[in-house]
């Protein structure tokens, strides 16, 4: 049987979907076109009668920064979540406007059955045969000992009872009278408050039959309170003051109050029960009663409206009302009693589906999102980037031509920053890449290879965040969102889209191509991305494009790493950061300028002898014309000309000494001695470096 799927070619930058465009995906999904909802315009829902059900869980102050930092931990999430989009900040109204109410949106243009109540929205169903409640309860009406549960369901559902190992200490209430169906039925509904120990009971109700509030009372914990959940509980501290009773007291009344052939009635009341620590018998739980599949279960609050007509736990009220919740229970079984499960579902539910659509709020105490810990944590997650996307390439001979090694790396993908490691005996190279796959690409294709003449060995730096990288590497490789998608590098920036697009349209099943752009600037970059509709094809692809030459550039190609909302989370990240005053990550790797290559050529000043050749490889490396830089550099100082001339000065001479003998401007003046420089006879040197046009 086919299941139902989403099918979305959504690739790099068109993975920032709107609120809007959020909703028409969630409409459909619940509805489907027998509701007059059509397709989302910018993804495909197949078969989507065949869902079981829609759940949108909503974690507040939480966002991709915090899936990346946990991404290998997320192995189930990335697993089961084939398609992850990005949402830009949700504005205050996000969840009504997911219900269709306000953010613009229109509620009128909801589609017909749609029933917005803050948790659930509940389209029509169809076919009484299929539902639920009469696969398990048949189409007759039955007295209420049809209806409470047997043994085995008391045990599946976590209730308390007498031969559970940890209901140690309980108390029965001795309610062993056999029942019938004209048993007294009672509504029981408890507050609880979070202490040391868990869980406790803070407040109790019980109803009779009739609606009548037999005890209702505040209990204090035995333990210290550590949030007194108020906004459910609707108890505060000062409430709980005065308050004498605890526990026990509650459990003698009960045992008093309840008739042995007594029937409790509640909405989940295993977890009242376990609160109260105590073991009944014979129990009707609504929220088992109105039954759905594999497990699901309606609100409360849901049910006295849809079935009652009743508005109960209004917003406007502090906390919930365990009398109110109590009674509106005890009548749902009442009803539900009286009319049978088929007039349930006619009259009353008649706009509950087999599949429903629930949305679930988590938020964070404001003690966790506190900015700082939130800037540190940004901070970690950016290092760790910066780390895997840079590599270390070495060593080189002294007088090795930077632009070489800049051309051969830049064969991988784009270059953020390139800089000159001369603290090491023989230079080194440190490189920044813009994605992912170049620097591992990098890794795999230039280790051990000859470069700008030597033989180098390319590695990635060795911190506490790269300890795990190359198991990083491997998820990331095999992420059900990388399915299928290759990145390809080499590509000429004079290159647009549709030139790419013709020149990869003979590679089979190719669905999208996305060339990475600039935000601000909107520029492309050197590399893209191709996603395929086959993982065979994209294979085949890997092994067709290496090597590939396309307007006399050679590609080079790689199986995909970063998602495509990755890049412009990345940008977001940091465009955010600069708002703020911080450190981005564009910011940590600086592109090549003239004053990194001065850094080499001071550093350089501390050799016994200066080749000529090594002045003029740096000079000619110098990309911007007329730039003068002035660096420390050890015991000397060095003027390039306009010509390319230079002058250098060690030792005793000083820079108006080299100013100087610049004024010639028409030969090499090189003034060196032969002995290594220490830090005593290198204070106060200075390089100067200048490029004419």
């Amino acid at each position: 049987e086919k299941s139902s799927h989403l099918s979305a070619a959504l690739l790099g930058e068109d993975c920032e979907i709107s609120p809007e465009q959020l909703y028409e995906l969630l409409q459909y999904a619940a509805l489907g076109k027998h509701h007059n909802a059509a397709q989302p315009s910018w993804c495909h829902i197949y078969h989507q009668s065949r869902l079981a059900g829609v759940v949108v869980i909503v974690l507040h102050e939480m966002s991709q920064l915090h899936f990346y930092k946990f991404y290998l931990q997320f192995k189930h999430l990335r697993k089961v979540f084939r398609h992850r989009f990005t949402l830009p900040p949700p504005s205050a109204n996000f969840l009504a406007s997911l219900c269709g109410e306000g953010s613009g949106l229109n509620p009128q243009g909801t589609a017909p059955g749609l029933i917005s109540t803050g948790a659930e929205c509940i389209p029509k169903s169809s076919g009484l045969q299929c539902d639920p409640i009469i696969r398990k309860y048949g189409k007759e009406k039955r007295g209420l000992t049809s209806y409470t549960l047997t043994s085995e369901e008391l045990r599946k559902n976590d209730y308390p009872m007498r031969d559970s190992p940890g209901c140690k200490g309980y108390m029965y209430t001795e309610c062993d009278l056999q029942r019938t169906d004209s048993s007294p039925l009672f509504g029981l509904d408890c507050e609880m408050c979070l202490t040391a120990r868990g869980n406790e009971v803070v407040r109790v109700s019980l109803v009779d039959a009739e609606g009548q509030c037999l005890l209702n009372e505040l209990v204090k914990p035995e333990s210290v309170i550590v949030n007194y959940c108020t906004r459910y509980s609707g108890v505060t501290r000062k409430m709980l003051l005065p308050v004498k009773t605890r526990l026990p007291d509650i459990q003698t009344r009960l045992k008093k109050i309840l008739p042995h052939d007594a029937v409790l009635v509640g909405h989940s009341l295993n977890a009242d029960l376990q609160a109260l620590q105590m073991i009944h018998p014979s129990v009707i739980d609504t929220s088992l009663l109105f039954a759905r599949n594999e497990g699901r279960r309606f609100k409360l609050k849901f049910l006295a409206k849809a079935v009652l007509g009743k508005e109960i736990q209004c917003k406007q009220r502090l906390g919930h009302d365990p009398a109110e919740d109590a009674r509106a229970a005890l009548e749902l079984a009442q009803f539900f009693i009286k009319k049978g499960p088929v007039k349930i579902l006619q009259r009353a539910l008649k706009d509950v589906p087999l599949s429903t659509f629930s949305i679930i709020q988590f938020s964070l105490d404001p003690e966790y999102v506190a900015s700082h810990r939130l800037v540190g944590f940004c901070e970690k997650v950016r290092n760790k980037l910066t780390d895997m996307l840079t590599i270390y390439a070495g060593p080189f001979e002294e007088d090795f031509c930077l632009k070489s090694v800049k051309k051969e790396f830049g064969k991988c993908g784009p270059i953020q920053s390139l800089t000159v490691v001369t603290e090491t005996y023989q230079p080194y190279v440190c490189i920044q890449y813009g994605v992912l796959e170049a620097a591992q690409l990098a890794v795999e294709s230039l280790n051990g290879a000859e470069v700008a003449g030597s033989c180098v060995k390319v590695q990635r730096p060795i911190t506490a965040a790269t300890l795990d990288c190359d198991v990083l590497i491997k998820e990331l490789e095999l992420d059900i969102e990388n399915e299928g998608v290759i990145y390809v590098a080499g590509i000429k920036k004079s290159l647009t889209e549709t030139d790419l697009q013709e020149e990869f349209s003979p590679l089979k099943d190719l669905e999208t191509l996305f060339l990475p752009k600039d935000l601000q600037s909107g520029k492309h970059s050197t590399c893209c991305f191709l996603k395929f509709q086959k993982s065979q094809s994209a294979a085949d692809a890997l092994e067709a494009i290496n090597g590939w030459a396309v307007k006399g550039s050679t590609l080079r190609s790689r199986h995909a790493l970063a998602s495509g909302h990755l890049w412009r989370w990345i940008w977001q990240m940091n465009h955010s950061s600069e708002k703020q005053g911080g450190n981005s990550l564009s910011e940590k790797m600086a592109p090549l300028s003239d004053s990194i290559t001065a850094s080499h050529l001071g550093t350089s000043l501390n050799r016994d002898i200066l080749h000529k050749k090594e002045l003029s490889a740096a000079v000619s490396s110098i990309a911007t014309p007329q730039q003068l830089v002035m660096v420390p550099a050890a015991g000397g100082s060095v003027v390039l000309l306009h010509d390319n001339t230079f002058i250098i000065s060690q030792g005793e001479k000083t820079g108006s000494d080299v100013l100087s003998a610049a004024q010639d401007g028409t030969k090499h003046h090189i003034f060196y001695q032969k002995k290594k420089y220490t830090d005593s006879t290198a204070s106060g040197g200075f390089l100067m470096l200048f490029k004419g046009k």
